[in-house]
């Protein structure tokens, strides 16, 4: 499940990590779909992926994926050689969709335990951390 964030939030996240993030439009140019990530400061050749999503109406098209491989490519070009993300346990699609990009690009990707629910002040589910590359 996708959290959702404030407008503000949003605004601030496209003014400043445009350059790894990536918005998906369709043919009235509306938006469709989203990847938002940023570079880890402490590794920068790691893109750490923060949110996929895509309209419901849209699901099923590849939309996700083809975005993720866009962004990717592009960062490419900078010295990411590595990819991030968090997933719940229990978020199948979001595993599948990482696993089958892993694929594609014929790397290697990992899970490893990072947070569990006592790490977060709220009811919120354990994040396994993936790693795809390097």
């Amino acid at each position: 499940m996708l959290d959702v964030n404030s407008s503000y939030a949003y605004v601030l996240w496209c003014r400043d990590f445009a350059a790894t993030s990536v918005v998906a439009t369709g043919g009235d140019d509306e938006a469709v779909g989203f990847v938002s990530g940023y570079r880890r400061p402490e590794s920068p050749n790691t893109l750490f992926v923060w949110q996929v999503a895509v309209d419901q109406a849209q699901r099923g098209r590849g939309i996700a994926g083809r975005m993720l491989d866009s962004l990717w490519d592009r960062l490419a070009d900078t010295g990411v050689n590595r990819l991030e993300t968090t997933v719940s346990p229990d978020n199948e699609a979001s595993i599948a969709l990482f696993t089958a990009l892993a694929r594609r690009r014929g790397l290697r990707i990992t899970r490893s335990e990072l947070f569990t629910p006592s790490d977060f002040p709220d009811s919120h589910m354990a994040e396994d951390l993936y790693t795809i590359g390097e």
